[in-house]
């Protein structure tokens, strides 16, 4: 299978009017694979029933939720991992920064092994 993509423009960021405009390739995503359509994916190729594959997935969740709050990387094998990522308002001085200094979190995920080497042999196709 092919991921398919098509042209879009984008101006310079920060240039009033845009500046100079250049053509990029973006995906073209094609559907969701949603928990219940997974589920039933690994039914059909393992004997692990679909209730205890979503209870799985479900504590796998609260137990990455309490791992990521408490600072730590959550690594889920050749998958990849997880972490969470801060920003910050910028300081004259070490001494200003603190808590309230912090604006935002979110979750980082870096792709593994098996990830990357998939994407190694992605091909791509463009759409009218």
């Amino acid at each position: 299978m092919a991921i398919k993509f098509n042209v879009i423009e984008r101006g310079e960021p920060g240039v009033v009017g845009g500046g100079t405009k250049k053509y990029y390739a973006s995906p073209q995503m094609n559907g969701e694979l949603d928990l219940e359509d997974l589920t039933k994916a690994i039914e059909k190729i393992s004997t692990v029933s679909g209730a205890d594959i979503r209870a799985v997935v479900y504590a796998m969740v609260d137990v990455m939720k309490d791992s990521l709050a408490n600072g730590r990387i959550v690594r889920l094998g050749d998958l990849g991992s997880l972490r969470v990522s801060i920003s910050s308002e910028g300081k004259a001085t070490a001494e200003e920064v603190n808590a309230s200094t912090i604006k935002g979190a979110r979750v980082l995920f870096s792709p593994g092994k098996e990830l990357k080497d998939m994407l190694k042999t992605v091909t791509y196709t463009r759409e009218s």
